[in-house]
């Protein structure tokens, strides 16, 4: 059964329309306690942990799922502002029955979402997400009044302790000069508290969320200023995060932005010379760049790629016994830490090898960013791509002229009636050419209009 509430990162919407109404949102605090209650994973000393970004309709969204839960006779706890990955880390080592985060990530502030955790930290598995989303939907129970969750701050004590346990070995922040962009998210308190725990000269900018500024110009996604104060200041390193701080992209101290594949190719090449890469291969998916493929080839790491989401990065990760993969967008997971992206954890981890072994731009260097490009096409159907006319014949004529000097993914997206075309190559006019021909042949075989 396709999910319709669940999508690849939960439950997204506007807040007081459906999905985020205050009847669903009741109802799938009830459906998680029932759950829980019918699974033996909850007893009296036990509870749902829930925790929140900054924007304004978190509280109330918490309060509905905790109203939710205590119908089903779950207690909850609150964790307050914090990151999404905090959650997942401290439902694990605290032994919460499972953990609810109020985030969209790197969303605008009017957008909100639910996404819920296994007492493992992980994501629950699609079936469970299902049951889930048939008893919210199939059974109308009438909201209760939301409930008002007191924040308890050891929990916050308890994560950031996690953290600090996770500098490499040998690593000293002190007086390293770092600037850290909050996003005005979930990260604006404990990102600066972290780092200047462990000696570091931080300076924060985007810190100071008002229940409407997060992501708004700045974060992982505008990166720009970021850029031009780390060279003003003359840091080591700048970091960005998102809304909730599952990602963080880095700046070298030239001002260069260093996204994801370039964290993973310093990471890598680290475990790898301390004979701590498992596996002998990195997990990333099919955006990395054949820049990162090639990098790695040379250090003898093999790229294996996964559909886009790291809910598969992270399986494949687990079916491969690996413990480094992630994403362009800077989603980093290391396994041995955390079931999780985290953008604190892949600061600490990128931060301690600057200490330890010189600027980023020297830890990344022979990394060649191929040319890339994604054009999104609106279409009427998503049938199988093998079964479009136009845009097989057009993707084997690319395909034959690019050789092994570039690459092309078509995919439809999951939650828009559109084909993404992603080309990449090694000279600007390929890319231009191959990604031109390809959208017009997805047009002739699938136009929307």
């Amino acid at each position: 059964m396709a999910k319709q509430l669940f999508g690849t990162d939960g439950i997204r919407g506007i807040p007081g329309q459906f999905p985020l109404d205050d009847a669903t949102l009741f109802r799938t605090g009830r459906s998680l306690g029932l759950y829980l209650r019918a699974t033996g994973a909850s007893n009296s000393k036990q509870a749902v942990l829930i925790g929140m970004d900054t924007r304004e309709s978190g509280p109330h969204i918490a309060g509905e799922i905790a109203a939710g839960l205590a119908a089903a006779g779950v207690s909850a706890a609150s964790a307050g502002v914090i990151t999404t990955p905090g959650v997942a880390c401290l439902v694990r080592q605290k032994k919460f029955s499972a953990g609810a985060v109020i985030s969209a990530s790197h969303n605008p502030y009017h957008d909100n979402g639910v996404k819920l955790f296994a007492a493992t930290g992980m994501k629950f598995p699609d079936e469970v997400e299902e049951e889930l989303e048939a008893e919210i939907t199939g059974n109308h129970v009438k909201a209760a009044e939301a409930l008002w969750l007191t924040t308890d701050p050891s929990l916050d004590a308890a994560y950031l302790e996690f953290l600090r346990g996770c500098v490499l070995s040998g690593a000293k922040f002190a007086g390293m000069k770092i600037v850290l962009d909050c996003a005005n998210g979930a990260a604006f308190r404990l990102g600066p508290d972290l780092f200047r725990s462990l000696g570091a000269n931080v300076i924060a900018i985007h810190d100071a969320p008002d229940g409407r500024n997060i992501n708004t110009n700045c974060g992982s996604l505008h990166p720009e200023e970021l850029q031009k104060l780390v060279v003003q200041e003359g840091a080591a390193l700048g970091v960005a995060f998102d809304g909730d701080a599952d990602r963080a992209l880095f700046v070298s101290a030239s001002g260069k932005l260093i996204d994801g594949d370039g964290t993973l190719l310093a990471m890598a090449r680290y475990l790898k010379s301390t004979h701590k890469l498992k596996c002998g291969r990195v997990v990333g998916t099919t955006m990395a760049n054949l820049g990162l493929e090639r990098a790695l080839g040379t250090e003898g790491v093999q790229l294996v790629r996964t559909q886009v989401g790291d809910r598969y990065v992270l399986e494949e990760m687990i079916r491969g016994g690996c413990n480094l993969g992630g994403e362009q967008s800077g989603h980093i997971i290391f396994l041995d830490d955390a079931t999780t992206g985290d953008g604190l954890l892949t600061a600490i981890k990128v931060a301690s090898l600057v200490a330890l072994r010189g600027p980023l731009d020297q830890l990344i260097s022979g990394l060649k960013i191929y040319p890339q490009t994604i054009r999104n096409v609106k279409v009427r159907s998503k049938p199988p791509i093998e079964t479009l006319k136009e845009v097989s014949r057009t993707l084997g004529d690319a395909t034959r002229a690019l050789g092994d000097r570039g690459r092309i993914v078509l995919r439809y997206s999951g939650t828009e009636p559109k084909l993404r075309v992603m080309v990449e190559a090694e000279r600007p006019e390929e890319v231009e050419r191959w990604a031109s021909a390809l959208v017009t042949a997805v047009e002739s075989d699938l136009g929307s209009s």
